[in-house]
């Protein structure tokens, strides 16, 4: 059996830590460009950013597994994280990309930024190796970035609009 409420729980978890990595990254490249340069600020934020967000994802899975929840929830937990991992590491590295979009400069001259698409690159290169010539991989990248911004506000809607909902108050009674 598997909890439905639990993976509920994690997902939830998910959306804010996909939103607190999105958002501490973005402020703390802000903060950082009273400082120095863009690419200065993101090579030294999104490290700590990459890494705080992959500890919370294995925290929440770690505790998964010591839970008491059934082995099927357990295993579901596992797949999920495998499968959302790169989406939510996406989350630090969107900021900068969002900023460096804004600040119209080219986020590819960021060590930090470089470093990780090499990274995800040697996880989707061999994707794209078995679905085709290796000529996709162009495609591939596109296509992670957008599925993974996809993830990542489709999260945020989701621990954000209940939070909206008891903002504005109750809905008003039809007569």
């Amino acid at each position: 059996m598997i909890s439905l409420a639990h993976l509920k729980r994690r997902l939830g978890q998910y959306a804010a830590v996909w939103v607190a990595g999105f958002l501490l990254a973005g402020t703390g490249i802000l903060a950082g460009l009273a400082f120095t340069d863009l690419m200065t600020a993101a090579d030294l934020v999104l490290p700590v950013g990459l890494l705080l967000t992959a500890l919370a994802l294995g925290a929440g899975v770690v505790a998964s597994l010591a839970s008491r929840e059934t082995l099927g929830t357990r295993l579901v937990v596992l797949l999920l994280a495998g499968l959302l991992a790169l989406p939510l590491l996406w989350a630090p590295v969107s900021a900068a990309v969002v900023i460096a979009f804004f600040a119209d400069r080219s986020i590819e001259y960021s060590e930090a930024y470089a470093a990780f698409q090499i990274g995800v690159s040697r996880v989707l290169y061999p994707i794209s190796q078995w679905v085709g010539d290796g000529d996709l991989f162009g495609w591939v990248w596109t296509a992670f970035q957008w599925v993974s911004t996809l993830v990542g506000f489709l999260s945020a809607v989701a621990k954000v609009w209940p939070m909206l909902r008891r903002l504005l108050g109750p809905e008003p009674e039809t007569v």
